[in-house]
């Protein structure tokens, strides 16, 4: 989002995909209690990965384009940007392009004071609804008013939050540490759109604060004592500019004129937020066409929140199984992030897949992971799901960008060995996947044993093949 590079999240990455992947429809308990338990984010930092990596947020109903761009009108921001606007006609400015008596239209526009005058300033000069040209302001190309089409009143709305988010770089809610969380705070509001409670949002931005500034106890018991304060002002701020509302229950929520903006800036940044329109079509589909549509980039995440909520979970885990068992790397790849969806209730299919040579490691991890009688995996099935985890990167193409994942596997001479480990394993991508890591993996001493490995697991072939 605007000012997504922030360094602090109100959740950190991780925690926000949870909420976003596993309880974007759930009850609001359920999200709550999630909420509750999510972790701060990690330590702040400019490096190019951080905070930028894509999440999949939950499908949303967008309000018709007609009703929203009548609200538009009506959101108090704007109504006093146009205010501001006709008050100032055509007068001179500052040098820095500036009212040069700014408490005299504070007063004349009974507006809540400077600050709110700047912020109006800012989006009646950005939208066009002024223009500033050697030293005098002037009305601009922009006329605002019912008569425009809705899709130009919203270009128009979409320009104003950007306006808005920008200005938190400038002290937009008054809170430092709410203006430093706002694009973050905004995105979870998004992601939970019948509403926050406060004091969970209170405690999220708290705990990321302790963590990436590294607060002290009196400084953090300083914090706790004023942000339910600056909270609740950030929050009635945010009202004002159109983007808040208390939900029925009296917690904060995205208004659906946030709810589109802020998807608007979401799908800038590159994250998936579809609407509920463009998953739907993903309902209908059978098992083996959203394997290749997830597999071929034409379906996003999202859509497989969709897909399984339309079946059973024991059928949808029997469709998918079957394709897996009988299709490459990538489809299997595919298909297993899927089923980690699925709870104990798909057990039978699982079952049913021990016997598949393909599969049965996977549903035996399934199992375990779940508590559930389930055989033992040796080390050798530890290091043919390591392959077949990466070859699945070499079917998807996406192999050399995502090789750091591989680390998480096993640290330091551990890595070295599963590597070694991989020339003796029957696995049809055994010899590409060495060949991958020994090509592109960062640390020398992988790549070098990924490359011996390699030329043992070709003699092994030959010899089987002579």
């Amino acid at each position: 989002m605007a000012k997504s590079g922030n360094t602090g999240n109100v959740f950190d990455l991780g925690a926000l995909r949870r909420l976003v992947d596993e309880l974007g429809t759930a009850p609001r308990e359920a999200r709550t209690a999630v909420l509750d338990g999510a972790a701060p984010g990690g330590e702040g930092c400019d490096c190019p990965g951080c905070g930028t990596e894509a999440l999949s947020f939950p499908p949303v109903e967008l309000a018709p384009d007609a009703e929203l761009a009548r609200a538009v009108l009506e959101v108090p921001l704007v109504r006093d940007a146009r205010r501001l606007a006709a008050w100032t006609g055509t007068r001179e400015v500052t040098p820095d392009c500036l009212l040069p008596d700014p408490f005299r239209a504070v007063a004349e526009l009974g507006l809540a004071g400077p600050d709110r005058l700047h912020l109006l300033w800012v989006v009646a000069v950005n939208t066009g609804m002024l223009r500033i040209s050697r030293g005098t302001a002037a009305p601009g190309p922009l006329a605002l008013s019912a008569g425009l089409p809705p899709k130009a009143v919203l270009e128009f709305w979409d320009g104003v939050v950007m306006d808005i988010l920008d200005r938190a770089d400038e002290s937009l809610t008054g809170s430092a540490v709410v203006d430093e969380h706002l694009a973050e705070m905004l995105a979870t509001m998004y992601a939970v759109n019948d509403g926050i409670s406060h004091a969970t949002l209170v405690k999220g931005i708290l705990q990321s604060h302790e963590v990436a500034c590294e607060a002290r106890p009196p400084q953090m018991r300083e914090l706790a004592a004023r942000l339910p304060g600056e909270l609740d002002d950030a929050l009635a701020l945010l009202g004002y500019c159109g983007l808040v509302e208390p939900s029925a229950a009296g917690w904060p929520r995205l208004t659906p004129l946030g709810v589109w903006a802020v998807r608007q800036d979401l799908m800038r940044e590159g994250h998936d937020a579809p609407t509920s329109s463009e998953v739907a079509v993903f309902a209908s589909l059978g098992a083996a066409e959203l394997v290749e549509a997830l597999t071929t980039g034409s379906a996003a995440n999202s859509a497989v929140a969709v897909w399984l909520e339309s079946r059973d979970p024991e059928a949808a885990a029997r469709e998918l199984i079957k394709v897996a068992s009988s299709g490459t790397a990538g489809q299997r790849g595919a298909v297993g992030a899927i089923l980690e969806e699925l709870g104990p209730e798909a057990e039978a299919p699982f079952r049913e897949a021990l016997s598949e040579p393909a599969m049965w490691r996977y549903a035996a991890s399934w199992l375990h992971v779940r508590d559930l009688p389930a055989p033992a995996l040796t080390a050798a099935d530890n290091t043919w799901l390591a392959v077949d985890t990466l070859a699945s990167l070499i079917h998807l193409g996406t192999a050399p960008e995502e090789l750091g994942e591989f680390d998480e596997l096993e640290p330091g001479e551990d890595l070295v060995r599963m590597v070694e480990e991989m020339a003796l394993i029957d696995h049809p991508d055994r010899i590409a996947v060495l060949d991958m890591l020994g090509a592109h993996h960062a640390d020398t001493a992988v790549a070098k044993a990924a490359r011996k490995a390699a030329m043992k697991a070709r003699s092994r072939q030959a010899r089987k093949l002579g």
